[in-house]
């Protein structure tokens, strides 16, 4: 098995984390269930005890139009996505360029922007297991029931790239801070916003080290230059336990914490 060596305090967006030899998924499925499958850790706290990694190799990195479907290898990156549907006039894409991340990741938590989530338009996603069709996985806001590598996704096919959508999504994006962070810390819970939550209970602009719910947006936990997993940590349980404490609401996660001895309230 080949490996890759990774600064994860340049490599992911919240650029917290150690150097850590991560194994490339390629061809061989054995003892793939000893690791954790990463991206682009666009969404991914890492700590300093990681779980044994793992990463799709660049092989996996393909656009392509096949029987009337678009299919997409798991290791595309988003950008490459949206750059593939403006150029060939494919609509239903358009929100990709403002989801950082790979395919495997977007699909593997249902990832959007409001109702355009990626699974609007999926027919099925292929796994070392072999194919699934849409109706056999279990999804929803910001979640599936996906237990495996995402190889490859297959989608419909529709044309008539939209400008005005693309004009809409960056819209949508505005309010969004531009530091460091790995995006919305916390999931919407139902009839509610995580930041106003936040806010509520006094984090907004709460500083510890050099970690910071953003005063932009409550819900982005933003890393100023320099700050650690530790003060990460502390920030996600205090806006847990604050706002359980306030309104009796179960803040989720929506960004992952890949550390072996660390746990969060909910």
């Amino acid at each position: 098995m080949q490996f890759k060596t990774i600064d994860f305090s340049k490599y992911s967006s919240f650029k917290i984390g150690g150097i850590v030899d991560v194994a490339l998924l390629q061809n061989n499925f054995e003892n793939i269930n000893d690791y954790y499958l990463i991206g682009s850790c666009n969404n991914t706290l890492i700590g300093p005890n990681p779980p044994k990694l793992m990463m799709l190799d660049k092989q996996y990195d393909y656009i392509k139009i096949e029987n009337d479907l678009l299919k997409i290898g798991g290791a595309t990156p988003s950008g490459k996505i949206a750059s593939f549907c403006k150029k060939h006039n494919i609509t239903n894409f358009e929100f990709v360029s403002h989801l950082p991340g790979k395919l495997g990741g977007l699909v593997y938590m249902n990832a959007g922007l409001k109702e355009f989530e990626i699974f609007n338009h999926l027919e099925y996603i292929t796994t070392p297991n072999g194919l699934k069709r849409k109706k056999e996985i279990n999804f929803g806001y910001r979640f599936t029931n996906i237990h495996e590598p995402i190889l490859e996704a297959a989608f419909e096919l529709e044309y008539g790239f939209s400008r005005e959508k693309v004009a809409m999504f960056k819209t949508m994006r505005v309010n969004q801070p531009s530091t460091p962070s790995a995006g919305s810390c916390f999931k919407n819970p139902e009839g509610d916003y995580a930041g106003r939550l936040i806010e509520a209970v006094g984090l907004k602009g709460k500083k510890v080290g050099n970690m910071e719910f953003s005063t932009e947006h409550a819900n982005f936990l933003v890393n100023h230059g320099g700050g650690t997993f530790e003060d990460a940590v502390y920030l996600i349980n205090e806006a847990q336990k604050r706002v359980f404490e306030e309104f009796g609401i179960k803040l989720e996660l929506e960004i992952i914490i890949l550390d072996t001895q660390t746990k969060t309230l909910f």
